[in-house]
């Protein structure tokens, strides 16, 4: 079996390890959704560190999409040149790069009004949105599409399409955000039409050999929420769409915890997921320490492991791990020599 620290390859990328840099949301861009500086030094200081994947966080597909006004964009041809400068940083390093494209929906906190498949939340905190018309979605299947080639443009060696914690694609995903009585909700096969067309319009604008993610919540943790089998039927139609890689993490449809966090509580997730529709995946999820990661990619239950505030704390995360597990890391310049 593979150990964490083999290669792994997808189509055109192939990564040295198999750790990538969860997306976290840094909420230091600037308003016009620009990264600053501390995008610089943040994901670089992670490529030099060891990452294999270094994975840029949520970047709105619209500026009404971003999760927050500190949020970086892709909406617009502004943004490539500081997004290139992140990718050449941390391929200076050894680390493959990649970009999470991502629309907020319901749950984005920005100046233009909330959009969703109904005019409805399950959180306080956000305003009511305006249900989308079937014009208007597909100028957002569109704007992934855009967002895309931008990602192309700036150098990322892949792109993830968010489809998780309960924003926009998940939204239209979940019979708990979706009553949609158009050809966009109800049956499953209605509520897979959106994401199914951006995932068409994604492949359409990256090269051939480009792979494609993409991030899912395969639970709800709700009784009215969509069960894991219904996922790994939909992970079936996002892999024949042409997805490659399922990054599989959990809820965010409603305001409520799992009902148990222990250090690898996703990783049945992705193990069901990667078993039933035959694909592969990333696990991600209070993976604390080496030995456990190492037990998730040796026993074949995930692919690659993401990691997130583990790196937060600690930049040079993945050189520990290697030190633990006996694998060989070369760290750049002066680095070296403090391990």
């Amino acid at each position: 079996m593979a150990s964490l620290f083999d290669s792994f390859t997808l189509k055109s990328m192939e990564l040295k390890n198999r750790i990538m840099m969860s997306p976290m949301c840094q909420y230091q861009a600037n308003e016009d959704g620009t990264v600053t500086d501390w995008h610089f030094v943040h994901y670089g200081a992670r490529a030099i560190g060891g990452v294999g994947l270094v994975m840029v966080e949520a970047s709105g597909v619209e500026a009404r999409g971003r999760i927050s006004t500190g949020d970086v964009g892709i909406y617009s041809d502004d943004h490539i040149a500081g997004l290139a400068r992140i990718v050449e940083l941390c391929k200076q390093y050894g680390a493959k790069t990649a970009i999470q494209l991502a629309h907020a929906g319901t749950k984005a906190e920005t100046p233009e009004p909330n959009v969703a498949p109904s005019a409805l939340t399950h959180f306080d905190r956000y305003n009511t949105p305006k249900e989308l018309t079937t014009a208007e979605i597909q100028q957002i299947v569109t704007a992934f599409a855009e967002a895309a080639a931008r990602a192309v443009k700036a150098g990322f060696d892949t792109v993830e399409i968010h489809g998780a914690h309960g924003y926009l694609i998940n939204q239209f995903l979940s019979p708990l955000t979706n009553k949609r009585i158009d050809e966009y909700g109800g049956s499953l096969e209605n509520r897979l039409r959106f994401p199914l067309q951006v995932i068409g319009a994604v492949k359409a604008a990256i090269p051939n050999d480009m792979p494609l993610l993409m991030r899912v919540s395969a639970s709800e943790y709700s009784e009215e929420g969509y069960p894991l089998d219904e996922m790994v039927e939909m992970v079936k139609q996002f892999k024949a769409a042409g997805v490659d890689m399922i990054d599989v993490s959990s809820g965010g449809s409603l305001p409520v915890a799992p009902p148990a966090i222990y250090p690898g509580y996703q990783l049945q997730f992705a193990e069901t997921i990667k078993r039933g529709a035959e694909i592969p995946t990333i696990t991600v999820g209070l993976l604390h320490t080496p030995a456990l990661m190492e037990e998730a990619v040796q026993n074949g239950r995930a692919d690659v492991v993401a990691v997130g505030r583990e790196l937060l704390r600690n930049p040079h995360f993945v050189k520990t791990a290697a030190l633990e597990l006996g694998a060989e890391l070369e760290l750049p310049g002066v680095y070296r020599h403090a391990f």
